[in-house]
């Protein structure tokens, strides 16, 4: 490298880290007053009892006049305490990457006698077998799952894309590419999971092997 070279680079560098130190910290989020928390609190609590799907803390913060994700989640907080302590049988639960307002597991009696109509709509023993090695093994090919559970699987498969349980979330690089399948939003939805790191716990020994 020559010596002009050299000065430009040293130039640049010393351009860049002028720049890095000047940079100017990202503003934080004015902290809230107890009357606005409260406020923002109620508000929160009104837009989740009026959907049945969960929102995001972005999207409320939009809904709600920008308060910002940290803000929703304290409010969400602090309606839990307030449940808590009264004795709701509700909790502001995180789900699917979202808050919904979801029952306590105790009253699940109370739901199903009200709700027998759903019945209809359960999950047969082969669907939920087949959902539960795809969520454990996923992405994973259709000859796989079939492996695992020792019968076709392609009608079962079908049935629970239909329900918004299994999408296709690729292909394999094997001969043909076959098509990878894997569980949706709707799934973490329908069993009350924040993510599948939340999927129960099982020995190694249990879970359905490849």
């Amino acid at each position: 490298m020559s010596d002009t070279d050299q000065a430009i680079q040293e130039d640049v560098v010393e351009q860049a880290d002028t720049k890095a130190d000047t940079k100017e910290p990202k503003p934080e989020a004015p902290k809230l007053t107890r009357k606005q928390a409260e406020a923002l609190a109620l508000r929160v609590e009104a837009a989740l009892l009026t959907t049945d799907r969960p929102m995001t803390t972005g999207k409320l913060s939009d809904l709600l006049g920008g308060f910002g994700g940290k803000a929703i989640q304290d409010a969400a907080d602090q309606l839990n305490e307030v449940y808590e302590k009264s004795g709701r049988s509700f909790r502001i639960e995180k789900v699917a990457g979202g808050l919904q307002v979801l029952t306590l597991p105790q009253y699940a009696d109370v739901l199903s006698e009200l709700h027998k109509s759903r019945a209809q709509t359960r999950l047969s023993p082969a669907a939920m077998e087949t959902l539960a090695i795809v969520a454990y093994q996923q992405p994973i090919m259709r000859a796989q799952v079939e492996s695992v559970r020792g019968v076709a699987c392609g009608e079962v498969l079908r049935s629970l894309m239909e329900r918004h349980m299994v999408k296709i979330v690729g292909r394999a690089e094997e001969i043909g590419r076959p098509m990878l399948y894997g569980t949706t939003k709707g799934f973490l939805e329908a069993f009350g999971l924040a993510n599948l790191k939340d999927l129960p716990k099982v020995e190694k020994s249990k879970v359905p092997q490849l």
